[in-house]
């Protein structure tokens, strides 16, 4: 089998190229094409902060039990996450207290608002891509019901072919989304980008996931690329899978002072939280390494893949 390396963008893999060629884009999106960090511990942060100054329970208790909720349902985008913390059912038994606590909510929905946006040159680069006639492809751990919101908020639904994300987290008896939510279901749906999901429980770096987009996409690995910004998920799984792995080092959140906040409340396990630190490029090296997500059109030639020349 040739090499990616031996792809000549505009004659076929049968004469020599020193940039290789990319007919099929998958990025990672929380922190590679968005700041998926600042988004929530912004958002976060005024909610905690919010509940607290309403309720007069500290931050540490509130960062405590808000842990067990998110490790319970698995995320820490959880929509109920205020009726769930002992703390708050115990000063108001029965009460709504979404009613009572409308200020942080707000609070909440503010920040998150004003943070949302795509990183400097993503939008640029993949419409690029996508005129050069190269499918573009999102793949997330994060739910979807806020990857939905995230995309339809930056533009991303007319930017990328399918986006493959986790289904949403459940909901409690009696509890339906459209209960919670103000517009019809239609509202939050993608209108361009085909919403896929993943299997639930299923997680980075799992390469049967990537190699199973790989396969619905029809394209051969050689011609992959896979960018993200975690070396224990993304580029160890892209390395797995046998694709171009590029590290999105401008995306890394782990090495920020704020980063604590995440880990106070996170619904991952500690182990996984410190494999996160120990991971270096040493350990897990990737195929690239980019510090603006426009560097992807220096480093390959985006066009649909070439097929060799009968010989007969």
């Amino acid at each position: 089998m040739l090499s990616a390396d031996c792809v000549d963008s505009e004659s076929g893999p049968w004469l020599t190229s020193h940039v290789p060629r990319c007919s099929l884009l998958i990025t990672d999106l929380d922190n590679t094409v968005w700041d998926w960090f600042a988004i929530w511990h912004g958002s976060f942060s005024a909610l905690l902060a919010e509940t607290s100054r309403i309720s007069g329970v500290s931050l540490e208790q509130l960062e405590i039990e808000a842990k067990a909720v998110h490790q319970r349902h698995g995320t820490t985008e959880y929509a109920l996450l205020l009726e769930e913390l002992p703390s708050l059912q115990v000063l108001h038994p029965g009460a709504d207290i979404p009613k009572l606590y409308d200020e942080a909510i707000h609070a909440h929905r503010r920040a998150r608002k004003e943070l949302i946006r795509l990183y400097d040159g993503v939008q640029e680069t993949l419409q690029h891509v996508r005129e050069a006639g190269v499918q573009v492809i999102g793949f997330t751990e994060s739910m979807a019901f806020y990857t939905s919101d995230r995309m339809r908020r930056t533009g991303l639904d007319e930017l990328l072919d399918y986006l493959y994300s986790a289904p949403d987290h459940d909901f409690p008896s009696g509890v339906t989304p459209e209960i919670l939510r103000k517009y019809p279901p239609a509202h939050y749906e993608l209108r361009r980008t085909e919403h896929r999901h993943t299997p639930r429980g299923a997680r980075k770096p799992d390469r049967a996931l990537l190699e199973k987009i790989i396969a619905d996409a029809g394209v051969s690995r050689e011609y992959v690329v896979y960018v993200g910004d975690s070396l224990m998920k993304d580029v160890a799984m892209g390395k797995a899978a046998g694709v171009h792995a590029v590290l999105a080092e401008y995306g890394v959140a782990h090495k920020k002072e704020e980063y604590a906040l995440l880990v106070s409340v996170t619904h991952w396990t500690d182990a996984d939280v410190e494999r996160e630190r120990q991971t270096t490029k040493e350990k897990v090296e990737p195929s690239y390494v980019i510090q603006s997500f426009k560097e992807l059109l220096d480093l390959f030639e985006f066009a649909p893949e070439a097929k060799a020349p009968s010989l007969r």
